[in-house]
């Protein structure tokens, strides 16, 4: 089997990749979602039983330290990962149901840009999320602070 990406740059920043960390690196590639650490183990777990929940959070933090991985707190008491990715993208979080939506939109990064620029610095990175609900739930009725 080919190697992901993920695999591909592990191996180039001289990483030992035993089978279990091929397997977690092949299940964060395959993840269209932003997974929690159980979430992960439970799809590797399904592709090696022996891959304990210990090995998931050892390997996650060594790809995090290596800068291969992006650790989400989107709300919820669980961190949610995904790879780092080629382009910058920003996050929508559905408070109700937990997706997490990419997007990409220039007339805010220019603000963002802007923003800096009016304060006296050059901005390198940031990060944008976004909490809603949909705008027929009826969390947006119930509570005037989510309505308007």
């Amino acid at each position: 089997m080919k190697p992901t990406d993920l695999e591909q740059r592990c191996v180039e920043l001289g990483l030992k990749m035993t089978e279990q960390r091929r397997i977690i690196a092949r299940v964060l590639t395959e993840s269209s979602d932003h997974p929690d650490v159980e979430e992960l183990h439970e799809r590797a777990a399904a592709v090696d039983p022996g891959i304990s929940l210990a090995t998931v959070y050892r390997t996650l933090r060594l790809f995090e330290e290596i800068n291969l991985l992006e650790r989400h707190d989107f709300r919820g008491g669980r961190a949610r990962y995904e790879q780092i990715p080629s382009e910058h993208h920003d996050h929508l979080i559905d408070l109700e149901n937990g997706h997490v939506i990419e997007f990409q939109n220039s007339e805010i990064e220019a603000m963002q840009r802007a923003v800096a620029e009016r304060l006296g610095y050059k901005l390198i990175d940031h990060r944008l999320e976004l909490y809603a609900v949909p705008l027929n739930s009826k969390k947006v009725r119930k509570d005037p602070k989510l309505g308007s």
